[in-house]
C-alpha cells in the first residue's frame, strides 16, 4: 500500500492555471494581468488584518484595486494578486469529500476573480446560487 501524497504548491499552481485557462476568453480578458500566487497559508499580518485567528478559515484572497475603482484612481500601483491557500483548500476538500480538488481550486479562484471585478461576497454568493439553481 502506498501513502497518498498531498498535492504540492506547484501542483496547485498548475491546477489554478488550468482553471484560469479554461474560463471563457471574455472572462480571462476582463481579468487582465492578475497574478496568481499559491501559499500554504496566509501570513500572520494578513490574518490579523482580516481578524481571522484560524489560518484554515481563509482559502483565498484578492489583493489589489478592483477593476471598477481602478479607472477613477488611475493605474494600479502594483499588480492585482489572487492568493490561493493550499492547506485550507486541501482541508476543505478532505472534509467535503464530494468535490474534486481541481473543481474546488477553480471555485476559489473564480470567487477571488469576482472580487477583482469589484463584487462583494454577497454578490458572488448570489451569482453562485443562481448558477446552481
Amino acid at each position: 500500500m502506498t501513502d497518498p501524497i498531498a498535492p504540492s504548491l506547484d501542483d496547485f499552481a498548475r491546477l489554478a492555471r488550468e482553471a484560469f485557462d479554461a474560463l471563457p476568453p471574455e472572462f480571462r480578458s476582463a481579468a487582465g494581468e492578475v497574478v496568481l500566487r499559491i501559499d500554504d497559508f496566509a501570513d500572520d499580518e494578513t490574518l490579523d488584518g482580516l481578524g481571522i485567528e484560524d489560518p484554515f478559515e481563509l482559502s483565498g484572497l484578492y489583493h489589489g484595486v478592483d477593476i471598477g475603482r481602478r479607472d477613477s484612481l488611475g493605474p494600479a500601483a502594483e499588480p492585482s494578486r489572487i492568493f490561493l491557500y493550499r492547506r485550507p483548500i486541501l482541508d476543505e476538500w478532505c472534509e467535503r469529500g464530494n468535490v474534486g480538488l481541481a473543481e474546488l481550486i477553480a471555485h476559489v479562484l473564480i470567487h477571488e476573480i469576482g472580487h477583482h471585478f469589484g463584487l462583494d461576497d454577497d454578490q458572488i454568493h448570489a451569482i453562485e446560487d443562481a448558477a446552481e439553481g
